[in-house]
């Protein structure tokens, strides 16, 4: 059994309308990797005065960050044949606060994204070959996207949406990303992937605003990357942004990078989406290595004063950290660090269908718990109640 005490817990508040705030003199009491109470820190003291205490020394404490689409870090990416690449996501991303990821493959032979969706199962069954963030499964983004938005990924890889090379990974995969055009009206891929329990994801695609919303009203409930490889706004065109922001249903990804999204973007979206936003980082192996030159997708990647670029001058997703992108649309957007760890903890949580298991310090919940400074310094991470990151 261990305590943690003199924190800001980041809770769930029912004054503000079961928002996160933060509150004083409360201590979280860990018991066999799950959160057994919160009390306050007086009632601690009185019933379990033996027990360990890990003192916060003030700071804020929150559930770990949940990051549903990283493709690498620190040299290691999804796509890598050698298996110690996820061992070495998951070791080194409690640095950023982060306690559950989703690998995330990237447009390439349909072989080699099966065989890396199949090492990402071996994690899932074998959580125990490293110690760190857990693996709750696989994004897949691409290759059912259009060439034409295709982003930094290979067009000679591009193939359209078939459900038969997704299906004998369903286990695995819990997001697809499609362009809804290369679909050709033809909804019975969304169909079999909501069915197997599969969330479709709109992005990488150039429909206009009615194909999009066409195809969000047949099942696509989540957006990739909002802003970036979509079809613009445009007054007489909303296109795939427009449609996302439109949607009320619609859960969309952001990364606040600041290099992907412009500031007032962010604040767009915000007051367009609210809590149907989660923030991501979409990063690749390069992040936490500093510039350089690096590798996504088979191709060179320069990396230089935080951006991540082609040859061609191509962003190649980024090189942010969880940390980074909750600390940024804080910043930009003006709101509570409490309401801003919602879109990187309980929203993803509640749509990945874990918020009984993670994504808030609630009794029963695991204890995956972030603790950080005002400016988002990780100071430590626990995962399941032991820490992987800090003292």
């Amino acid at each position: 059994m261990l305590a943690i005490v003199n924190g800001r817990l980041i809770l769930p508040d029912e004054r503000a309308g079961g928002h996160f705030e933060a509150i004083s003199g409360l201590a979280l009491l860990i018991e066999d990797g799950r959160i057994k109470d919160v009390m306050p820190e007086v009632r601690l003291r009185a019933d379990y005065s033996s027990c360990p205490v890990w003192d916060a020394g003030g700071r804020f404490v929150s559930p770990g960050f949940i990051n549903i689409h990283i493709h690498g870090c620190f040299g290691a990416d999804t796509m890598d044949k050698d298996s110690e690449a996820i061992k070495t996501m998951c070791q080194k991303l409690p640095v950023h606060g982060v306690t559950s990821f989703l690998p995330t493959t990237i447009t390439a032979s349909m072989e080699d994204i099966q065989e890396a969706l199949g090492r990402v199962r071996e994690f899932m069954k074998n959580p125990w070959l490293a110690c760190g963030a857990e693996v709750l499964g696989a994004n897949m983004e691409g290759p059912f996207i259009s060439p034409d938005y295709r982003g930094c990924h290979q067009v000679k890889h591009v193939l359209p949406p078939d459900f038969s090379y997704v299906e004998p990974y369903a286990d695995v995969v819990k997001y697809v990303t499609v362009a809804s055009e290369e679909l050709g009206g033809d909804y019975s891929f969304i169909e079999k992937c909501r069915n197997a329990g599969i969330i479709v994801s709109l992005g990488h695609s150039g429909a206009i605003y009615e194909e999009a919303l066409d195809a969000i009203q047949h099942g696509m409930t989540h957006a990739t990357h909002l802003y970036n490889a979509m079809s613009p706004v445009h007054h007489r065109e909303p296109g795939v942004t427009g449609a996302v922001l439109d949607a009320e249903g619609v859960i969309a990804e952001l990364i606040t990078d600041d290099v992907h999204c412009h500031p007032a973007a962010q604040r767009l979206a915000y007051r367009l989406k609210g809590e149907n936003l989660v923030l991501i980082t979409d990063s690749c192996r390069a992040c936490g290595l500093g510039d350089g030159v690096s590798e996504l997708g088979g191709q060179q990647v320069f990396v230089e004063g935080g951006l991540a670029t082609l040859a061609d001058g191509t962003i190649a997703a980024s090189v942010a950290s969880m940390d980074m992108v909750v600390r940024n649309f804080a910043h930009n957007t003006g709101l509570s660090l409490p309401r801003t760890v919602e879109l990187a903890t309980r929203v993803p949580a509640r749509e990945l269908g874990c918020l009984d298991q993670r994504g808030t310090l609630e009794p029963g919940r695991l204890a995956n718990i972030a603790v950080f400074d005002s400016d988002v310094n990780i100071y430590a991470t626990f995962v399941r109640g032991q820490i992987c990151y800090g003292q």
